[in-house]
């Protein structure tokens, strides 16, 4: 039995260890990285910069773009992946862009989607085919009846193997049993001067990427790569309306390294939906021709998964 002199001792003792035990840290406690996996000026660092912005009031905590290019977006993911699964390094997850970088087995790649804590999507940028204003392609069908005519010789633009663009276009020839001839760009900006002077038939890219162009009409949207017209190209018909099976986009959501503490991971989808919900957020987005689009928590993670298995399924990784 404890005397009363001992017991005495042993508060003491706790209370001094309670009262210098310091407070557990309340995050966001400093200035939060957001990495962005393409050089600045591009789709991606546009989006995000938008996004560093309002997510800044809704974390209380500055957000700082950090442009990591090269290796084909994996110099910014493989920095994330290693980043410190703390909460203060965040980045974009383009898919399905990124999913080359593992699939594909030359690369021999340790890191997966696996290595990533999955936040939130934040926009989707629908798939679009056009030609310049004067090409004689007028529908998607007037293309793949010429594919039929002449295989192998119909061009047509893409971002890299296993990119959106790239992707869409294989399905499109397994659905309509026809070949084309895929020419990669570095950029849509070279594909679209390509596509304008006449040195490729048709321009695979996405609607934030071609609306000003189609409204301004130096160029004519073949077709939209969505369930539903876009707003933002009400004339231009879905490649459903044309009898075309087809819905593609690019999507840039937020992602955190794997290993993320749940309290933490809670506090950056609420700030993440809480931004992306705004109507200041919307009008922003909207002026850039993008489509918030907010899938979270397993939706995102099953959107993501569902991407990586028809990726390795058309690229046949």
């Amino acid at each position: 039995m404890l005397t009363a002199g001992v017991r005495l001792l042993a508060a003491a003792a706790t209370a001094a260890l309670i009262f210098t035990a310091p407070a557990q840290a309340q995050y966001p406690e400093r200035n939060i990285t957001l990495i962005v996996p393409y050089g600045p000026g591009g789709g991606t660092d546009i989006t995000a910069r938008m996004l560093a912005r309002d997510l800044e009031a809704a974390l209380g905590r500055p957000v700082t773009v950090e442009n990591r290019a090269g290796g084909g977006g994996w110099v910014g993911w493989g920095a994330l992946a290693l980043a410190k699964p703390d909460g203060y390094t965040i980045g974009y997850l383009n898919v399905p862009s990124m999913y080359a970088g593992y699939l594909d087995k030359q690369y021999k790649r340790t890191e997966t989607l696996d290595s990533f804590t999955p936040l939130m999507n934040h926009v989707l940028d629908y798939n679009v085919w056009a030609v310049k204003a004067d090409s004689p392609f007028k529908s998607v069908k007037d293309v793949v009846e010429a594919a039929k005519k002449a295989p192998d010789t119909l061009t047509v633009s893409a971002f890299g193997a296993g990119s959106d663009d790239h992707l869409a276009i294989l399905s499109m020839e397994t659905e309509n049993k026809i070949k084309m001839i895929t020419v990669h760009h570095k950029s849509t900006a070279e594909a679209k001067t390509q596509a304008l002077g006449g040195h490729i038939h048709v321009l695979g890219a996405n609607i934030s990427e071609v609306a000003e162009e189609a409204k301004a009409g130096t160029i004519r949207i073949l077709g939209v790569m969505s369930p539903e017209r876009s707003r933002f190209l009400p004339d231009a018909p879905t490649f459903k309306e044309q009898g075309f099976n087809q819905n593609w986009s690019v999507s840039r959501g937020i992602a955190a390294p794997a290993g993320l503490p749940k309290d933490v991971e809670a506090k950056l989808v609420a700030a993440l939906e809480k931004t992306l919900s705004s109507k200041e957020h919307q009008d922003k987005a909207a002026s850039l021709s993008l489509e918030p689009r907010v899938i979270k928590g397993a939706d995102y993670v099953k959107f993501l998964k569902d991407n990586e298995g028809s990726t390795k399924t058309l690229m046949g990784w």
